[in-house]
């Protein structure tokens, strides 16, 4: 009897993800990959001597990436190694404080007592209630689908519902950490946990505290060899498991008949399958791949910000910055009113989030030099101009490091690159540009993501841009969800 065959479009993390569970449940698994290389967001870039991870620069909850590794019967550490980071995230601001957190709580608690010179309760209690929100939410919210009806009527459900009070709906990240903290700087640094799924923290919802649980309790980890093994090395796990991934493949369109999923075009051919499991951004795929008749079945919801990032080969090492590293703006509230609210406005002080891999592997980058991967938060596309946008921002950030790190970085600059909304949508079709799918700044919007599922039978969606969430965690919590949910079922 031959193998039920599975389509993946998208070699994106999910994707792989999908593909590895998928062939575990006995599919012949094709992927098909419009680009070159397997990674989506994850992938990487090299200038000259240096390389560069282009997407996310650490990650957390190393178990859901392990967990592909188990289910599959093979051993970690021949496919994949990292390492915890001692030091989660520097943090400078303009008037000279500089705030280093790391994995040792307790040596947190001294540092905002002696930095700051406040009691540090207040960051315990901060960090005590995102626990509390991440154990009475996760399973239902994180790691099950909002969308089946079945999934409301079990105890760790009930157990969210009776949490709702204590769980920050109905106020904003904002509000919540202003009643719970005693200094702006501890403000702005919870504030800032609300860029990891692209939403405002004046307009998203409290229980979006969540995340800092994420960094602060599971710690944070980076790969011994970048970012990028992490796609390169489930790639690996995959073709062992005997998926076929056909890169250059463009996929055209999804096949339905009798509203069920029966293939792809790609490259104008045929392809048929038994289910198609979609790694694609979603809007781009109801707008792209869908015929007229589907494209009611999709509501298409405010997509998330976006970012204008550089990559620059630095000829010289700076011993005070470490792998993770914010440079807080003073009007941080101005500045987001500016990425979610209008097109033109450029933030005259935006905050700057630099990652240096080569602190952490060495060959990213010649001896005594660094490999900065410089970001700063931007609205998606709409028709702005970012050539122009770009070259402001350039000179703002380059006056802004070089003030605040008392050194003309611009002199230090030897390679050089860039990625805009324009191009991240060109490169992983994500509408506008948006780095996480929609954006979460709706009380609901957790509810109001797509689900894994569609009216469409044997058609499932994966990745960043659905339920529940973009970020390496959620997107592999995803591909789990359709595994277990759905296709095994």
């Amino acid at each position: 009897m031959s193998k039920k065959k599975a389509i993946i479009i998208g070699a994106g993390i999910a994707g792989i993800a999908s593909a590895i569970r998928t062939s575990k449940l006995g599919y012949e698994v094709v992927v098909f990959e419009s680009n070159a290389n397997a990674g989506g967001k994850l992938n990487e870039k090299k200038i000259g001597a240096y390389r560069f991870d282009m997407g996310p620069s650490l990650f957390t909850m190393p178990q859901y990436i392990e967990e592909l590794f188990e289910l599959s019967n093979k051993k970690t550490s021949d496919y994949f190694r990292y390492k915890k980071c001692e030091n989660t995230c520097n943090y400078f601001f303009e008037d000279g404080t500089f705030l280093s957190l790391c994995s040792d709580k307790e040596k947190n608690h001294k540092t905002i007592l002696n930095v700051l010179g406040v009691d540090p309760k207040f960051y315990k209690k901060r960090i005590k209630n995102s626990a509390f929100i991440y154990g009475k939410t996760h399973k239902i919210f994180l790691e099950k689908s909002l969308h089946k009806f079945k999934n409301y009527f079990t105890l760790d459900t009930l157990k969210s519902i009776i949490a709702i009070p204590k769980l920050s709906i109905f106020t904003s990240m904002n509000k919540e950490n202003e009643r719970n903290l005693n200094h702006p700087k501890l403000i702005q640094i919870f504030n800032r946990y609300a860029t990891y799924n692209g939403s405002n923290p004046y307009k998203a919802p409290g229980i979006l505290n969540i995340i800092p649980h994420l960094e602060n309790e599971f710690g944070v980890f980076f790969p011994e060899n970048g970012m990028y093994s992490i796609s390169k090395s489930l790639e690996k796990l995959a073709i062992d498991l005997g998926v076929e991934f056909r890169y250059n493949s463009k996929v055209e369109e999804i096949i339905i008949e009798k509203n069920a999923a029966k293939g792809v075009f790609y490259n104008s051919k045929p392809y048929f399958s038994d289910i198609v499991i979609n790694n694609a951004d979603v809007n781009f795929t109801y707008k792209h791949l869908l015929k007229q008749e589907f494209k009611t079945n999709h509501k298409k919801r405010e997509p998330s910000s976006s970012a204008l990032i550089f990559y620059w080969g630095i000829k010289k090492s700076f011993p005070n910055l470490d792998l993770h590293n914010i440079f807080f703006s003073e009007d941080y509230k101005s500045e987001f009113e500016t990425i979610f609210n209008t097109k033109e406005k450029i933030p005259e002080d935006p905050t700057i989030y630099i990652n240096i891999s080569s602190k952490h592997n060495k060959s990213d980058a010649p001896e005594g030099k660094e490999n900065w991967f410089v970001m700063v938060n931007t609205q998606y596309n709409q028709g702005q101009n970012w050539e122009s946008y770009r070259k402001k921002i350039r000179e703002i950030i380059l006056l802004k490091l070089s003030r605040m790190l008392k050194q003309d970085i611009g002199e230090l600059i030897e390679e050089e690159d860039y990625l805009d909304p324009i191009l991240i949508e060109k490169n992983t079709s994500s509408i506008g540009g948006s780095l996480y799918g929609s954006s979460s700044n709706t009380k609901f919007a957790a509810f109001l993501r797509h689900p894994n599922f569609s009216k469409i039978k044997n058609l499932y969606f994966v990745g960043g841009s659905v339920h529940p969430g973009g970020g390496i965690p959620l997107c592999l919590l995803s591909a789990k969800i359709v595994s277990n949910e759905f296709i095994s079922t």
